[in-house]
């Protein structure tokens, strides 16, 4: 068998405006903008990384960036939330902050152990901020302009929305190695290896809810973590061999990627450790200029004469 999944690696949503998108994931939530490049199937358009100070797997929430695209729908066979790891007690600044910001927060509810505040981000993507306890200090963005104390760190679990959850639930645990940790109503959850913030994925059963649509506001995938090269051809053989249709390895330059689709729709990835963020620029100036792979650095000036400026969190606008 492969090495176990160690959790979720990342998870990538659509945008439309990149300079709204890059404000409030920044300057609101703030993360770190840890890459700035383009999708590399579609180079005219960016492909924004956010994260911790290194963009270390579990940290990541990236966005393809297309201005102008048809709003999605929220519904079955989708991740309908994506949740971020805040510290015990700090759910009250973050409402307070979300509404300086005109960001409208329900009240807290509980879910399973942790207190969770719920909302959207500009585009309509619905997410979460979990208080979590314990939590590793070295994923929260001391730079940025949230307090450590407050500041998030990392993502805490991914919500999948399925018209039936026993197909979806049997993949993940007979094939990809997680093991059921709760169950709340129609909510299943799901840990993978040490279990904890960043190694979650609930699971809604929801029959009598309408398929979603994957556009604007809503996730594309999410991307589950394999150490190495090796660790991961070995999934590739595990999945294929139950039957899925899965990707080629795709070189992402940050990662290697796999993807299938699991049985309730949702697109499903599993994405490197190696090689990391610092591949192609220093840690110090991650996200500080437009980074392109070599076979789309003859097409730099075509791609960015098309690309919307950017007015870069460090100072320096694209």
């Amino acid at each position: 068998m492969p090495p176990e999944i160690a959790g979720i690696h990342h998870v990538t949503a659509i945008a439309g405006d990149p300079r709204q998108n890059l404000h409030f994931y920044t300057a609101v939530l703030g993360l770190r903008l840890v890459k700035l490049t383009v999708n590399y199937d579609d180079p005219q358009s960016y492909h924004l990384y956010y994260g911790d100070a290194l963009g270390r797997p579990g940290t990541l929430m990236t966005f393809f960036a297309w201005p102008g695209t048809a709003r999605g729908r929220q519904g079955n066979g989708q991740v309908v939330a994506t949740a971020f790891a805040v510290p015990e007690g700090s759910l009250p600044y973050w409402a307070a902050r979300l509404a300086e910001h005109g960001v409208s927060a329900g009240e807290p509810l509980v879910r399973f152990d942790g207190r969770v505040l719920i909302f959207r981000d500009p585009d309509g993507l619905p997410l979460e901020l979990v208080a979590a306890s314990p939590l590793d200090s070295e994923r929260a963005w001391r730079a940025g302009p949230v307090a450590p104390e407050h500041a998030i760190h990392g993502l805490h679990h991914v919500t999948l929305s399925e018209e039936g959850y026993q197909r979806t639930a049997a993949l993940l645990s007979e094939t990809l190695g997680f093991r059921l940790a709760g169950e709340q109503d129609n909510r299943f959850r799901y840990a993978a290896g040490a279990g904890g913030p960043g190694a979650l994925v609930d699971i809604v059963c929801a029959p009598d809810s309408r398929p979603g649509r994957v556009s604007l506001g809503t996730v594309h995938h999410v991307a589950w973590r394999t150490p190495d090269d090796a660790s991961q051809a070995a999934w590739r053989r595990e999945i294929a061999a139950q039957g899925y249709n899965v990707t080629p390895v795709m070189d992402r330059t940050y990662f290697r990627s796999i993807y299938f689709r699991e049985p309730g729709g949702v697109l499903f990835e599993i994405a490197t450790d190696t090689p990391g963020m610092t591949v192609n620029e220093p840690a110090e100036r991650l996200g500080s200029r437009l980074v392109l792979p070599a076979w789309l650095e003859p097409r730099r000036s075509q791609i960015e004469a098309v690309l919307p400026p950017l007015d870069l969190p460090a100072g320096a606008p694209f």
